[in-house]
């Protein structure tokens, strides 16, 4: 049995106390390149971008434009819609001109699939990236009794589709636009399965396909994503294609998102559980989530997301105890108080506690602090520093007085 040693008296008491670790708390984000989409720039230095897509024909023409005018009110920066023909292809000319005359230009792209090079060439005039899936772009006919793939099918299917492929990157990169090759589990070519199995590692080897054909072409405005409706798969998929990229010096913006995630809380947490394990390490430039739900409806979870992880700041912080026996108001009436008369204030932190225990070193860091001194008193702190006590009544009445002091308040909006 081991000898357990004893540290001697000295050891113990007298002595000072070791420095703590320090701990870079930032997130570092993988260094990628700047890809324009209309008038937003993705990957490099800029702030990862919320995207989402329209629900609506886009063969309706007044629906749609509502439809992209709805999200980019709500803070969507790229709209995507789908485009399964060439009427649809051409309706986004309309689309795009009457956005123009009846609210402003928006970053649009076009989803294309199945056998989308003639639909690709018509869509790459009217919008701003095009997004194609691998599986789907080429069709290749599933055979029933196969049982292996030759290397010569394989090499085939890869000729036909840089023979399909190579207009639309020429088209767009001639016109400075994007693409964005976008892999899903659910729809991998059958020779990527039959090669790869349905794993991440054919997903990977999948957008490599494309990514190749485009850098051949001298086309890098490329965007790239690995989606599959199962957490671990999407994770397992990005973390592999980022270990690839950097093996091979590639440095493209990555597009994130859990697709089909459903509706509610748990299609919310499912999203979040992907994209934000991703985004902490560091690995993400623009962001979509896939509620079965309105479009409009993902905004908030993709800045909640962002913010949460201290990448967009776009609301104010709420830091609030969970209450317990020591809270000496109620929490949550409270909170819902200071949050209706100041969430106008974005960019500030504000903390509400419900007691002095944890109070003050839980809401350090925040701007102004609304925390129970004792029954029926509030204190009032200006980060660290308490400022006053006050009634509770009279509670948020003196947080917004203290605000306006420090010249922070601003009215809002009617």
């Amino acid at each position: 049995m081991p000898t357990l040693s004893t540290p001697a008296p000295a050891e113990i008491s007298g002595s000072t106390p070791a420095p703590a670790p320090e701990f870079d708390t930032a997130i570092n984000r993988r260094k990628t390149r700047p890809v324009s989409v209309g008038d937003i720039i993705i990957g490099g230095t800029h702030p990862v971008v919320v995207q989402s897509m329209i629900n609506e024909d886009t063969l309706d023409i007044e629906g749609s434009v509502a439809g992209i005018r709805r999200l980019h009110e709500a803070g969507c920066e790229i709209v995507r819609v789908t485009v399964p023909s060439m009427a649809h292809a051409r309706a986004l000319a309309a689309i795009k001109t009457k956005l123009s005359e009846t609210y402003q230009s928006v970053p649009l792209v076009a989803d294309v699939h199945h056998n989308g090079m003639k639909i690709a060439l018509e869509v790459a005039k009217h919008v701003d990236k095009v997004r194609i899936n691998p599986g789907l772009y080429v069709f290749e006919k599933p055979e029933s009794d196969r049982t292996e793939y030759t290397q010569a099918e394989f090499d085939n299917i890869g000729a036909k589709i840089r023979e399909t492929l190579e207009p639309l990157v020429i088209s767009l990169r001639d016109q400075g636009k994007a693409m964005r090759i976008g892999v899903n589990h659910g729809s991998l070519a059958e020779r990527m399965l039959f090669t790869y199995g349905d794993t991440p590692e054919g997903m990977v080897e999948s957008a490599l396909e494309f990514i190749r054909i485009c850098e051949s072409l001298n086309f890098y405005n490329l965007i790239i994503s690995l989606k599959a409706s199962r957490v671990p798969v999407m994770i397992a998929a990005y973390r592999l294609m980022v270990k690839r990229m950097d093996d091979l010096g590639m440095i493209y913006p990555l597009h994130l998102g859990v697709t089909e995630a459903g509706d509610g809380e748990y299609g919310r947490i499912k999203s979040t559980a992907g994209i934000g394990t991703l985004l902490a390490m560091g690995i993400g430039d623009t962001i979509r989530v896939s509620l079965t739900e309105a479009p409009e409806k993902e905004i908030p979870v993709c800045y909640s997301i962002l913010q949460a992880l201290g990448l967009r700041k776009t609301m104010v912080e709420y830091v609030a105890c969970p209450s317990c026996g020591r809270t000496l108001f109620n929490l949550e009436d409270v909170l819902h108080k200071v949050r209706a008369a100041t969430n106008h204030l974005t960019g500030l932190d504000i903390a509400v506690m419900g007691c002095i225990v944890n109070g003050p070193g839980e809401m350090a860091d925040a701007d102004y602090g609304y925390v129970g001194k004792q029954a029926g008193t509030i204190a009032l702190y200006r980060g660290r520093e308490e400022i006053k006590r006050v009634p509770e009544a009279q509670g948020v009445e003196e947080l917004i007085s203290l605000i306006k002091g420090d010249g922070r308040w601003i009215e809002p909006d009617a």
